[in-house]
């Protein structure tokens, strides 16, 4: 998908690239995001009501981290607080990989007003989510990535579940 918005062209390839699919709709007005929602394991939004374009790979990132099994049927993202911290990691470990900012995913107005904070917690390997990123074989925390032979964290060995 192209669009007029660099950063959006980059999140939407990149998504269409690891698998995780991106339809544009009319999203409702009551969606827990503006502009964006997720259903049937697909991430749906509207350029046109989507006032921060980092959201999507934030919740690109609970599709990413949902149980394959069940993956296709998520309707909503889950309230599960270690799927979240997960989806908090790999969203930070994304936009690295596609080359925008992550200041783009955690704004001022996202993360309960704490997204600035998310920032340097990442940026040390080590922040919230990075454990269950893990736990799930998709990445490897710096003190055991020698040992598992893979990168550490923002590094990816996969980016889906």
């Amino acid at each position: 998908m192209a669009f007029d918005d660099p950063i959006l062209t980059k999140i939407t390839d990149f998504l269409d690239r690891i698998g995780v699919p991106v339809v544009i709709e009319r999203v409702a007005d009551d969606s827990f995001l503006p502009g964006v929602t997720v259903w049937r394991g697909t991430l749906a939004f509207d350029p046109e009501h989507l006032p921060y374009p980092g959201d999507l790979l934030h919740e690109a990132g609970h599709i990413a981290v949902t149980d394959p099994a069940v993956r296709n049927t998520l309707d909503t993202v889950s309230d599960n607080p270690a799927e979240e911290m997960a989806a908090i990691a790999w969203s930070y470990a994304a936009a690295l990989e596609i080359g925008i900012d992550p200041a783009v995913v955690f704004h001022e107005h996202g993360y309960r007003g704490g997204g600035a904070y998310l920032i340097p917690a990442l940026s040390d390997g080590c922040g919230p989510g990075v454990p269950m990123l893990a736990y799930y074989g998709m990445t490897a925390e710096a003190k055991w990535a020698e040992a598992r032979g893979m990168a550490p964290y923002p590094a990816m060995a996969r980016w889906l579940r």
